[in-house]
């Protein structure tokens, strides 16, 4: 899913919520729901998304897009939310920006589905492909933290500004957070370019190269998963 405007995306960072068709819920509603999301498997999990209405965003749905691969991945990989062909066919990343993905995850030597999960930050795609309004990924925060702790990846991969602005909390650029080991809640994190902005700016693939090259070398270095398999 396209990734832009960045400069509407950092200021809806840390701004309210916009005004949406659905009363916000009331903080103790939302708890209940965040703490009965956590209790949740794989099929329940998946059930849940799949009949979830706690933002907008569902009304224009076709299909959620929960996610796809391995579930007890290393490697963890999350843009911020479905375009037109992930609406349509209920998968990440299958458009011409999944191409992409597949090649540069090739090109390390993984393969989708095999030690490798994909996800978004929203399950439903937002109108006209937009960024994701800061309380429609709230929403969905919950579903996608269940989904961590049950992968319990070694490595994730944030593409893209929106992910990295909502994984990390932070409206800092793209080319700012490159190069670095971030932290999500004590996994590490790096941030590359999502794959669609790449279609659009090829000089900058050579940067995705080195984002890739950098999460090989970290993964290399990081210890096995205690409690694996």
């Amino acid at each position: 899913m396209p990734e832009e405007p960045m400069a509407a995306t950092e200021a809806s960072i840390g701004q309210p919520p916009a005004t949406s068709h659905q009363p916000p819920q009331p903080a103790a509603s939302r708890d209940d729901r965040r703490a009965a999301i956590m209790l949740k498997e794989w099929p329940a999990l998946k059930a849940d998304v799949a009949a979830c209405t706690a933002c907008p965003l569902h009304a224009g749905r076709k299909k959620t897009v929960f996610g796809v691969g391995d579930e007890n991945a290393d490697w963890l990989f999350i843009g911020e939310g479905p375009g037109a062909d992930e609406d349509t066919q209920g998968e990440p990343f299958v458009g011409q920006a999944g191409k992409l993905l597949d090649s540069m995850l090739a090109s390390i030597r993984l393969k989708r589905g095999a030690n490798v999960y994909i996800a978004n930050v929203v399950k439903c795609r937002p109108p006209g492909n937009r960024n994701p309004e800061p309380a429609e990924a709230a929403a969905c925060e919950p579903y996608l933290q269940r989904q961590i702790d049950l992968i319990r990846p070694k490595l994730i991969v944030a593409l893209g500004k929106v992910a990295a602005a909502n994984l990390l909390a932070s409206d800092a650029s793209v080319a700012s957070m490159r190069g670095k080991v971030h932290s999500y809640r004590g996994i590490p994190l790096i941030v590359t370019y999502h794959p669609a902005y790449l279609l659009r700016s090829l000089p900058e693939k050579a940067k995705a190269w080195t984002d890739l090259c950098f999460a090989v070398k970290t993964m290399t270095e990081l210890p096995a998963r205690p409690n694996a398999g």
